[in-house]
C-alpha cells in the first residue's frame, strides 16, 4: 500500500489501482488537503500497467460530505478565496470524469454532498445496499453547484431537481432505481461483484475504453452535425488502429485478442 499522503492510499494490483481516501475516523469527509491529494493521483496515475481504477474509502463510508473543520475555516472566506476553493473541488471532478480508464466508486455507507458529486463522477457505481446518498447542501443555505453537472449526466433534471431541492437522503436502492447507482448488492456480495465488473472491464480494450469516454463526454456539448462527423471519424480511425485491428482479427481467428493475455 503507497501512501500518497495522509488523506489518500493507493495499491496496484493486478492492473487495477485501488484508490483509498484514508479518513476513516471523520468518514473520508472532504477538505482541501484531500482534494489535493487525490487530484494530484488521477492526474499522476496515467501509466498503462493501469487499466482500471476503484475509488473507495477506508472505514464506515465512502464520503461524507464537507469536514465540519475545513467548514469551520472557509466560513470565514471571502468571495476570492471561494472560488479558489470551489475551483479546486471542480478541477477534482473534471479530472475523474476524464481519465482515460475507467473508474470505479465502491460505496458503503454515507455519500452525502461532496461525497455523491464525487461518486457521481466515476463511470461506474456499485454500492452496499445499506449506503445512503443525500445531497443536503440545500439545508446548510447552500446549493451542489460544482457537483450538479456529474449528477445531472446521470439522472437528468428531473430527478437532479427532486433530490436537489428536498435534500433527501435515500436509500441505495432508490439510487439505483432512478440511475445514480449501476449495481447494488449484499454486503457479503460486494467483493465478488467488483471483481466481476473489473474482469468484464479488463477484457475490453484498453483505446476503445478510453475513446469511448471522450466520445461520451463529447456528445454532452456538440450540436447534430459535428456529433456526425465526430462519430464517422472516429469508428473510422478505431477500424484502422492496432487495437482495432487486432479485435477484429482475434474475433475472425477465433483466439484471444493481445490485451486479454496479460
Amino acid at each position: 500500500m503507497n501512501e500518497t499522503g495522509n488523506t489518500v492510499l493507493t495499491e496496484l494490483r493486478n492492473h487495477v489501482l485501488h484508490i483509498f481516501l484514508n479518513k476513516p475516523e471523520k468518514h473520508n469527509a472532504l477538505d482541501n488537503k484531500l482534494i489535493r491529494e487525490l487530484t494530484s493521483v488521477f492526474k499522476s496515475r496515467l501509466d498503462s500497467q493501469i487499466r482500471v481504477v476503484v475509488l473507495s474509502g477506508k472505514g464506515k463510508s465512502f464520503c461524507s460530505g464537507a469536514d465540519l473543520q475545513w467548514m469551520k475555516e472557509i466560513i470565514n472566506y471571502d468571495f476570492r478565496d471561494n472560488l479558489l476553493e470551489s475551483d479546486e473541488l471542480a478541477e477534482l471532478l473534471y479530472t475523474i470524469y476524464r481519465y482515460p480508464k475507467p473508474v470505479i466508486a465502491f460505496v458503503k455507507g454515507a455519500a452525502i454532498g461532496g461525497g455523491a458529486g464525487l461518486m457521481s463522477a466515476c463511470d461506474i457505481i456499485i454500492a452496499e445496499e445499506n449506503a445512503k446518498i443525500g445531497f443536503t447542501e440545500v439545508k446548510l443555505g447552500l446549493a451542489p453547484a460544482v457537483i450538479s453537472p456529474f449528477v445531472v449526466a446521470r439522472i437528468g433534471y428531473a430527478k437532479a431537481k427532486e433530490l436537489f431541492l428536498s435534500g433527501e437522503i435515500i436509500s441505495a436502492k432508490k439510487a439505483q432505481e432512478i440511475g445514480l447507482i449501476n449495481i447494488v448488492t449484499d454486503i457479503t456480495k460486494c467483493e465478488s461483484e467488483l471483481n466481476k465488473m473489473i474482469e468484464m472491464l479488463l477484457n475490453n480494450s484498453p483505446n476503445a475504453i478510453k475513446q469511448i469516454k471522450e466520445l461520451l463526454d463529447y456528445l454532452q456539448f456538440q450540436d447534430s452535425n459535428e456529433i456526425r462527423q465526430y462519430t464517422v471519424d472516429l469508428i473510422s480511425k478505431l477500424r484502422i488502429s492496432k487495437e482495432g485491428q487486432e479485435g477484429m482479427n482475434s474475433f475472425l481467428e477465433k483466439r484471444k485478442p493481445f490485451w486479454q493475455n496479460k
